[in-house]
């Protein structure tokens, strides 16, 4: 309400105050329309797209799933508890893209990430890796489990990617500030170079998104994904 005093003014109690407050009713109802529109509208683009892409890709789905199983036997995919808009947690499929105790493995080879003096863990060459792993990784196929993600709710098409729970844990104030937003299957530093962007600037320019998000962006950074995908430039 504040913010809202401060872009349009707040209305004044004195007498000859009826236009005013008309004004500045007619003005937050307004900006509440265009908002909730905007939410409504981006959020029957993700269930369409969703949906119609789970068809489409449905025998895709059905190879990677019987390559994945006939490599070692184990599950199909690795689900994981991820942190979404305002830290509400969801439960996160993946394609299986490591050995089965690939997390047990983890805490071995924290020393040798990429990321040094971050909270996300990422390694080039990592040898917890596949060998379908390792395709699936490169062209992102091992994340569109995730628009069932999208379809029920907890992501969107875009947005900031959601972190797990323990990288969450070691956010400062400022990072805190990319939950403000629900998270996506894409986003800015996904096209602009993946896993090579440190981690600090992924938070800036996530910021930059939410306070700039639209759906005429949305749609520019989808038609950015698939040169970065098909390039594979930061992906491991």
């Amino acid at each position: 309400m504040e913010e809202l005093y401060r872009i349009y003014g707040a209305p004044s109690a004195g007498p000859g105050s009826f236009r005013l407050r008309l004004r500045y009713w007619r003005k937050k109802y307004a900006w509440m329309v265009v908002v909730g529109g905007a939410k409504a509208l981006k959020r029957a683009v993700d269930i369409a797209a969703s949906l119609a892409l789970m068809i489409g890709l449905a025998p895709l789905f059905a190879l990677v799933a019987l390559l994945i199983k006939l490599t070692d036997g184990g599950p199909v995919f690795f689900w994981q508890t991820r942190v979404g808009q305002y830290g509400q947690e969801f439960p996160f499929p993946k394609f299986r893209s490591m050995v089965v105790n690939a997390e047990a493995m983890k805490d071995a080879l924290l020393d040798q990430s990429d990321h040094q003096d971050s909270v996300t863990f990422k390694m080039k060459k990592d040898p917890r890796i596949t060998w379908i792993g390792g395709i699936i990784r490169k062209l992102s196929i091992d994340e569109l489990p995730q628009l069932w993600c999208v379809l029920k709710g907890d992501m969107s098409l875009v947005g900031p990617r959601p972190p797990v729970p323990r990288e969450v844990a070691e956010y400062s104030l400022a990072d805190r500030r990319r939950l403000d937003a629900i998270p996506g299957l894409t986003c800015i530093w996904q096209v602009s170079g993946r896993s090579d962007i440190p981690f600090p600037q992924q938070v800036q320019l996530d910021v930059q998104y939410i306070e700039s998000q639209s759906l005429r962006l949305d749609l520019k950074l989808l038609l950015q994904t698939v040169p970065a995908v098909l390039f594979g430039r930061g992906a491991y």
